[in-house]
């Protein structure tokens, strides 16, 4: 009983730690999962490559909801290796939690596919001939539960956690768990991460719900489809209330679509679209390699999460 998954990283449009709407965009970085479940073991165990000693309560929190839900609670072992950096506002714990319950689902034997009767059309999906198991909805928002569970999240980020496993950008009620739209983009996205780590669950909720009215707005222009100067408005505003320096947005903005601060940080997250002759990602590159950290170059997805065959 062995499934496998990958899950995308995320950028912010929207935090949604002020008001419960969030938006997200699926980004070409991954993370992998591996699970081996036994019948007669009684526990999981978890493991993360890249992070010997970190806490794998989330992953194998996951593990047992999904055999709980579809199998007979069968425990196992979950490994997972990423290209998403932790702890730095590229949404590792939601693509760690959607690449372990889709390959749980494999290992259970367990069919996932598109489509909810709970939320609005997903455009672009593939076509399903027979009515999967469970839908890829079902199965994000059990991983969200897991997060809640594991104290890895101070909203249950369903709108990070929907980007992962749907790709394209999302934007979210985080209080209902529902989607309230789905459209693909087509951009070039460029990262810069500084050294410093940033948890989701130490964010300061009280210092962001003052810039409510600022992410109204951003969930405004998010909902009329205007994705990239609504990050640009959301990376100003939750800079400032969660104690990070504008000046990398700020310095990128005249070469960009859009730019915000990532979650709850550090990472900053510039987008262009390259239909638009006025961007200039190469630009913004420079100018970032001159500060400590790492630059990334990577496009958005639009696929989302996937069990793996190879």
């Amino acid at each position: 009983m062995e499934g496998r998954a990958a899950a995308l990283g995320a950028g912010t449009v929207l935090n949604a730690l002020a008001t419960g709407t969030g938006s997200a965009f699926g980004i070409d970085v991954e993370t992998r999962a591996t699970v081996e479940l036994d019948p007669d073991a009684a526990d999981v165990t978890g493991e993360i490559a890249e992070a010997p000693t970190a806490d794998t309560e989330l992953i194998e929190r996951c593990v047992a909801l999904a055999t709980e839900r579809w199998g007979d609670g069968e425990g196992g072992t979950v490994r997972t290796d990423s290209d998403v950096p932790l702890a730095a506002g590229l949404k590792s714990s939601s693509a760690a939690a959607n690449a372990t319950v889709l390959a749980t689902c494999a290992a259970l034997g367990v069919t996932v596919g598109d489509g909810d009767p709970d939320a609005p059309d997903v455009p672009d999906a593939p076509d399903v001939p027979d009515a999967p198991d469970v839908t890829r909805l079902e199965a994000c928002r059990l991983g969200v539960t897991a997060a809640r569970e594991a104290g890895v999240t101070a909203t249950g980020a369903f709108d990070d956690a929907s980007a992962s496993m749907l790709g394209g950008v999302t934007l979210t009620d985080n209080t209902a768990d529902t989607l309230v739209r789905r459209d693909v983009v087509d951009w070039d996205v460029l990262v810069w991460t500084p050294p410093e780590r940033a948890y989701s669950a130490d964010a300061d909720v009280a210092r962001c719900a003052n810039v409510a009215p600022m992410a109204d707005l951003v969930a405004e222009l998010a909902r009329e489809g205007r994705y990239a100067p609504a990050m640009s408005v959301n990376g100003l505003a939750f800079s400032a209330a969660l104690g990070f320096s504008p000046e990398p947005a700020v310095e990128a903005m005249p070469h960009v679509t859009g730019v915000s601060l990532s979650g709850t940080g550090p990472s900053v997250v510039a987008v262009s679209d390259p239909a638009d002759p006025e961007t200039d990602l190469d630009r913004v590159r420079d100018l970032w390699d001159d500060r400590e950290g790492t630059v990334r170059s990577t496009t958005t997805r639009s696929d989302g999460a996937r069990i793996r065959t190879d």
